[in-house]
């Protein structure tokens, strides 16, 4: 069968099944669900590249890593949020609108991402230490975090949610330089996220 079936990929295939299925619970009109399959995309996002790389990899078997792993974010982290957004705001057209521009900013900032990672791996050793730009994973925690906290403070999901769509559209192609999380960064992502867990169960669930 054609691709790589080895336990470095087994999480982003993972990864990408857990935000179909955020994808089908958005399009039913389930919110909560959704945005659980949105952060769980998101734990996996950030633990898989650490797997693959506990293991001598060819480099065509890097590439397809490269391109996998690109492949599933734009599934998670650029179709599904734009799916809650649209069913939050209540299928309107201009959440149409502005679902269609953040997915289509996601997705010119991954293949963009793939080129320079190419490139980057050609010329040096090693792991990425510095992205520009807003990753496309920031949405596992801002949209649940933003959409969460509204219905906190009594708020309809839908402003909030079209608003921090736009903004996170800007920041995926701002070349703002951003340093990659290590340890003590995950340690902390890893706090925030079950914060916003907490938040997205007491008020969503």
């Amino acid at each position: 069968m054609l691709g790589f079936y080895n336990y470095t990929v087994v999480l982003t295939y993972v990864g990408m099944l857990t935000g179909f299925a955020g994808i089908l619970f958005a399009a039913g009109g389930q919110v909560s669900p959704a945005l659980l399959c949105l952060m769980g995309a998101g734990f996996c996002d950030m633990f898989d590249g650490k797997i693959a790389s506990t293991r001598p990899r060819t480099q065509q078997e890097k590439r397809f890593g490269i391109q996998i792993d690109s492949l599933s974010d734009l599934v998670c982290f650029g179709v599904l949020p734009a799916v809650i957004v649209w069913c939050a705001a209540g299928a309107s057209p201009l959440s149409l609108c502005v679902g269609g521009g953040y997915a289509l900013c996601a997705l010119i900032r991954l293949a963009w991402f793939n080129v320079d990672e190419e490139e980057r791996q050609a010329a040096e050793p090693g792991s990425r230490t510095l992205y520009y730009g807003l990753p496309v994973t920031g949405s596992a925690l801002i949209l649940p975090g933003v959409l969460a906290l509204a219905v906190r403070l009594g708020l309809a999901m839908a402003m909030p949610g079209l608003a921090a769509l736009c903004l996170m559209a800007v920041g995926f192609l701002t070349p703002f330089p951003l340093k990659k999380p290590q340890a003590a960064g995950k340690a902390a992502l890893l706090l925030c996220g079950g914060a916003v867990l907490a938040l997205v169960a007491g008020v969503l669930l």
